[in-house]
Formats: C-alpha cells, sequence, structure tokens
C-alpha cells in the first residue's frame, strides 16, 4: 500500500522533472512545504538519491517498451508469441473438463 508520504514526494519529484529542475531532497522538500505536507524527513532524499542519474521523462515515455513488446515493424515475433499462447489454452480447458467430470461423477471436493 502506498502511503501519503510516498505519493506527495512522486508527485513533487515529476513536478520537478516537468519543469527541467534537478530533483534534489532539498528541492522535494521545498516542495512538500509550500504544499502543506508532513512527511518524514528520509523521504524526499530517499526518492531524489533513487532518481540519481535516471532520466525520468525518458522512462515515463518508453513504459510501454518494457519486457515482451513488440519491436518496430515486428508482426512475426507477435505471431510466434500468439502462436505459442495457442496450446497453453487448449490445456487449461481440458483440466477444466476433467473437473467438471469429476463434479458430474460425484466426487466433487465440495460435496
Amino acid at each position: 500500500m502506498t502511503s501519503k508520504a510516498e505519493l506527495a514526494c512522486v508527485y513533487s519529484a515529476l513536478l520537478l522533472v516537468d519543469d527541467d529542475v534537478a530533483v534534489t531532497g532539498e528541492k522535494i522538500q521545498t516542495i512538500l512545504k509550500a504544499a502543506n505536507v508532513d512527511v518524514e524527513p528520509y523521504w524526499p532524499g530517499l526518492f531524489a538519491k533513487a532518481l540519481e542519474g535516471i532520466n525520468v521523462k525518458e522512462l515515463i515515455t518508453n513504459i510501454g517498451s518494457g519486457v515482451g513488446a513488440a519491436p518496430a515493424g515486428g508482426a512475426a515475433p507477435v505471431a510466434a508469441a500468439a502462436a505459442e499462447a495457442a496450446p497453453q489454452k487448449e490445456e487449461k480447458k481440458k483440466v477444466e473438463s476433467e473437473a467438471e467430470s469429476d463434479d458430474d461423477m460425484g466426487f466433487g471436493l465440495f460435496d
């Protein structure tokens, strides 16, 4: 579960990044004070340290290009992935039908 302090620090860091200002613990703390948000003193520094050396704008814009994303013009890899997924769906149907047949015979788990 996310706390108010974490969310406040995230939003403060995003404000700084959007304005092309370096994300530091002091600047996050300044924004939090202006917004009348009280957080433990370690939160701003923790977030600033976590974002050190990271291009947040690039991270946000490339959110969909993680593991499993198709390369540019990659219809063939997508088709191959779909072909691999098809047998798994068939196996699930078999398992479900076997479970249903057990229930029909009176051997169900919750009878």
